[in-house]
């Protein structure tokens, strides 16, 4: 028997165009923590911005998203995410930021300065339109028509700003064949989940030596959790995806296809670890997707592997 095929698309970076919408992300960013958070001139602000930047680039595989002191993603895996990599390090690295950060944010969920980068990006990004791949409505709309797939948008914002930007891609009715995996946090970092993943080569691990420069930590637990019950009706689970680190590496390891969305920014390095995986397929192309899902089995691997899990 045929499983349902729930193909989970992440939003930002895969059904929409983020690279060409960051910068407009940045200068609103600095506005905010100009005009509301550190005070700082608008004009210092951007000047620090990009020279923190460009520093980061030089060596990527040196800085990154850091999450409860452990590596969400490297700093280059994403536009959005170079972004907030770059606001973190230069906030955490400027004494005078890092207290106004500090008063600005007392009561941090992860630390002063996740929760002011995550505030900023989620109050912005829901500000700025989407710019939506020229393949997304189309793509969409195959996966809905589909008899035995359901297309589930994945995102770390709430459901709502999603659910308001696809207005915009006038799907009519069938948008509300749409589910939204929304709030998953692929970026919540838990150093005490001490549960390990299978793998074929390594053992059980925890995090995921993918080369020398790029260790890939796999505890996520938030995010296992939203993958473990999209998967609990019985259904088959795709991911696909724009970078690597964040929402990639953790399905993978627990026996879920994952499709990686091949960008302008898209690190070699993310690209080779995919491509290598038996699980995993590089996409050049978001059009690609639908005919890519026609070569996965029709039953069998996905649901089982992650309720069988223990931890």
């Amino acid at each position: 028997m045929t499983q349902r095929l729930k193909t989970i698309i992440d939003w930002d970076g895969t059904l929409t165009a983020e690279e060409r919408q960051v910068a407009a992300l940045a200068e609103k960013s600095l506005d905010t923590l100009a005009d509301e958070i550190i005070g700082a001139p608008r004009e210092r602000l951007a000047a620090d911005y990009s020279a923190t930047r460009a520093r980061l680039l030089r060596t990527p595989y040196l800085y990154w998203w850091e999450v409860n002191g452990l590596v969400a993603s490297y700093c280059d895996e994403g536009a959005f995410i170079l972004n907030t990599t770059t606001l973190q390090v230069m906030l955490r690295e400027n004494p005078e930021y890092a207290r106004a950060v500090a008063a600005a944010f007392p009561d941090a969920l992860y630390d002063p300065v996740v929760d002011c980068t995550n505030h900023l990006f989620h109050r912005h990004t829901a500000e700025l339109p989407p710019i939506f791949r020229p393949a997304s409505r189309d793509v969409l709309l195959t996966l809905i028509e589909h008899r035995d797939r359901t297309p589930v948008i994945l995102t770390n914002s709430l459901g709502d700003k999603v659910r308001r930007h696809l207005k915009t891609l006038a799907l009519g009715e069938l948008e509300d064949e749409l589910a939204v995996l929304g709030d998953t946090r692929q970026y919540d970092m838990d150093p005490a989940w001490t549960f390990r993943f299978p793998h074929p080569q390594l053992g059980e691990i925890q995090v995921w030596p993918v080369d020398e420069k790029h260790p890939v930590d796999l505890r996520r637990p938030v995010y296992y959790r939203a993958l473990e019950r999209a998967a609990a009706d019985g259904s088959r689970l795709a991911v696909v995806a724009d970078t690597f680190s964040l929402p990639g590496a953790l399905p993978l390891l627990m026996g879920i296809p994952f499709f990686l969305l091949r960008t302008e920014y898209t690190p070699d390095w993310c690209a080779e670890a995919v491509a290598a995986h038996p699980l995993g397929r590089v996409l050049d192309d978001l059009a690609d997707l639908p005919a890519a899902l026609d070569t996965l089995p029709r039953s069998g691997y996905a649901a089982p592997t992650v309720s069988g899990l223990s931890r």
